[in-house]
Order: structure tokens, then sequence, then C-alpha cells
């Protein structure tokens, strides 16, 4: 699956996040263990979603779901938080 240009969007505001909250170091080394696990994280996520909708606003959590199938596109935010994170 090819990333489009609104899933790199995504990606790049939830990484400007993570560095804005100075959660660099935790972010990346739980992403690099779970990488290899993301389709199965994946399907958790879209399992749970019904109950975690009942308590928060989740205007991009089924498309976090759908993204994170795929381990490349892990790998693309953790290089987004790393390049945001040497400004």
């Amino acid at each position: 699956m090819e990333m489009t240009s609104e899933d790199k969007k995504f990606l790049g505001k939830l990484a400007k996040k993570i560095v804005d909250y100075q959660m660099v170091t935790p972010t990346i080394f739980f992403l690099e263990i779970t990488k290899p696990l993301s389709f199965i994280g994946s399907q958790a996520m879209v399992f749970f979603g019904p109950i975690i909708n009942a308590f928060v606003n989740s205007d991009g959590y089924y498309r976090a779901a759908e993204i994170f199938e795929h381990p490349t596109n892990i790998e693309f935010l953790i290089q987004e938080i790393e390049r945001l994170s040497k400004k």
C-alpha cells in the first residue's frame, strides 16, 4: 500500500504532537518494539474501536488503525519524529 499525501500529513501532525509533548524517546522505543506486530495491533485497534469511541473523540482513530497496518508507515512516523526533534 502506497501512502497518500493525506496519510503523510496525518503522520506529520502526529509526529509534531509527539515532539511538542517531549515524548520522542519513549515513542520511538515503543514503535521500534511493536513494528513487527503492526498488523495485529491495527486489528486490535479496530476491535476496540467502538469501546474507545464511546469515551474519546476519535476523528482519526480508524484512519490511524488503517495506516498502522504496514510497518513501512511506522518507519515513516519514526523518521518524521526524528526529523522534527532535531530542529
